[in-house]
């Protein structure tokens, strides 16, 4: 049977992979750039026999969340940025339990209520983790619409693989710009049964009953019966996420004596001036991050050692900027384009590829 090809937005996107990931349950709470991600499912998964809740709010939307993984099914919620930060302290005590689920983040501006519009300020709470205990979550970044369709099946693979949630960083262009997307089931490797998951000792196949606690390091538990145990085994985590799941593009660094660096809405605008930069005869390449952590640090260190000049291009003041300079060496050229450079000063303005065309032209000069 054919793909079906659908012509929707990146909101959109994300229900129908949750339904390709066969993912169980949406729990969440409207805000705005990303009402329409809530929309979908309350349309889409009553009538479907899966489980649709409104919660009161984003702190109620994230414990939700908690209980559901819990008891080992697939679940997921998504937010903008006011409500992200509303999640932070569950979101540090599922990283404690161990248990996996998928957050959904559609950017907008800030600090505070900043905007109800788009932006890319939440890239450091988001992939240095916004609570307390210096957890990690592999954090996803799409592009388009297609990518936020496949990159959340990726997250619920991911979390499951991990036992660990896992953060879809999305924007609101992306998340509301209308593209054709193919509608297909991505495949990957068997998981182990969630062998952990609260079910009932009557459900389990030793009959023994399952304990889950936030806790763990003060609370003894089989997996981690001592705090240095289960620091351990988080270090031993993360180490593996890093080493194995960094994932990222590449476009013409063949020859390139300039590299952009931009993820979500900002590489595709970015894409557009590498190519009119070429046009006009400047070698001109790109590294897209597509997970933002883990960071592609070797491959920004690379193109560093060569000698090329790396021009970073996000909508914030500079939160990814931090992560490229991590890659570099002291004496590399490191340019910004920021939301400093949007074409308007409202919170309709955006960065447009005519603004990174002439950061280009002066690094280059």
């Amino acid at each position: 049977m054919m793909d079906e090809v659908v012509f929707i937005d990146g909101n959109e996107a994300v229900g129908w992979g949750a339904l390709a990931a066969d993912c169980d349950a949406f729990f969440g709470y409207p805000i705005t750039p990303q009402n329409n991600i809530t929309e979908w499912f309350a349309k889409e998964y009553p009538k479907r026999g899966r489980a649709f809740v409104q919660t009161s709010s984003e702190t109620a939307s994230i414990n939700w969340l908690y209980g559901g993984a819990s008891v080992g099914k697939r679940v997921i919620t998504s937010t903008s940025s006011p409500g992200w930060a509303l999640m932070q302290e569950t979101l540090s005590h599922m990283a404690n339990t161990e248990v996996p689920c998928v957050i959904v983040l559609v950017q907008r501006g800030g600090p505070g209520q900043g905007t109800t519009r788009h932006a890319q300020m939440d890239y450091t709470s988001a992939t240095k983790g916004g609570g307390n205990g210096g957890y990690k979550n592999i954090v996803l970044g799409p592009y388009s619409a297609q990518e936020a369709h496949d990159l959340v099946q990726v997250a619920f693979y991911l979390a499951d693989k991990y036992i660990n949630p896992v953060i879809v960083l999305s924007d609101g262009i992306i998340g509301t710009t209308l593209e054709t997307v193919t509608l297909k089931k991505l495949e990957f490797e068997k998981l182990p049964e969630k062998d952990w998951a609260l079910r009932g000792k009557g459900r389990q196949k030793d009959k023994k009953r399952r304990v889950l606690t936030s806790a763990q390091g003060l609370v003894p538990t089989p997996r981690n019966p001592s705090f240095v145990a289960l620091q351990n085994t988080l270090f031993e985590k993360h180490s593996t996420m890093e080493r194995e799941e960094i994932r990222y593009e590449t476009y013409q660094l063949e020859d390139a004596d300039l590299v952009l660096v931009a993820y979500g809405y900002s590489a595709r605008v970015s894409m557009e001036a590498m190519s009119q930069a070429r046009g006009i005869g400047l070698k001109v390449g790109m590294i897209r991050p597509v997970t933002l952590w883990p960071f592609p640090y070797q491959q920004v260190k690379e193109q560093a050692k060569k000698g090329n000049k790396i021009l970073v291009v996000e909508d914030s003041l500079g939160q990814m900027l931090m992560d490229v300079k991590m890659a570099c060496d002291d004496g590399t050229e490191i340019g910004l384009v920021s939301c400093l450079d949007r074409h308007e000063v409202m919170e309709g303005g955006a960065i447009y590829p005519e603004k990174v065309l002439d950061k280009i032209r002066a690094m280059m000069e």
